[in-house]
């Protein structure tokens, strides 16, 4: 699956920017992996195409597990999508227009975090996922 991950700004901090290299590295074998910064808010939906099948991180969203993460892009793929398009708004939120090209809206957690943070544990979480989905090690 090709997956694309649109972020408001950068990586900035060299613990995060490193975790984040570890784990596209890891995600290499399993999905086409690509990254876009844009300045605000503003520029992306200029990124989002037709067909893709958007999230969008929000914090009043739905958590999923790990394993049901899985699961929905499990189901995706065997629906024929093909590319996922994962979005990390700004810090006020995203636009309503982004919100409403979204067909998911997936919280992490209850908790807040640091938006460069989010981007890892997205990362991470699509690792895991795949993982799962191949049921190789990893996954406890």
């Amino acid at each position: 699956m090709h997956v694309r991950l649109i972020a408001v700004g950068r990586l900035r901090e060299p613990y995060i920017v490193s975790a984040a290299e570890d784990f596209r590295a890891r995600l290499r074998p399993y999905h086409r992996l690509e990254e876009i910064e844009v300045r605000s808010d503003d520029a992306i939906l200029r990124h989002v195409e037709p067909g893709d099948e958007v999230w969008l991180l929000e914090r009043t969203g739905t958590q999923l597990s790990s394993e049901g993460l899985a699961r929905k892009l499990e189901a995706m793929q065997t629906h024929g999508h093909s590319r996922l398009t994962l979005i990390v708004a700004g810090a006020y939120g995203a636009p309503a227009g982004v919100v409403e090209r979204a067909a998911f809206l997936w919280s992490l957690s209850e908790l807040t975090f640091l938006h460069e943070w989010a981007r890892v544990i997205v990362l991470e979480q699509l690792y895991r996922a795949a993982k799962i989905i191949r049921n190789e090690p990893y996954h406890h």
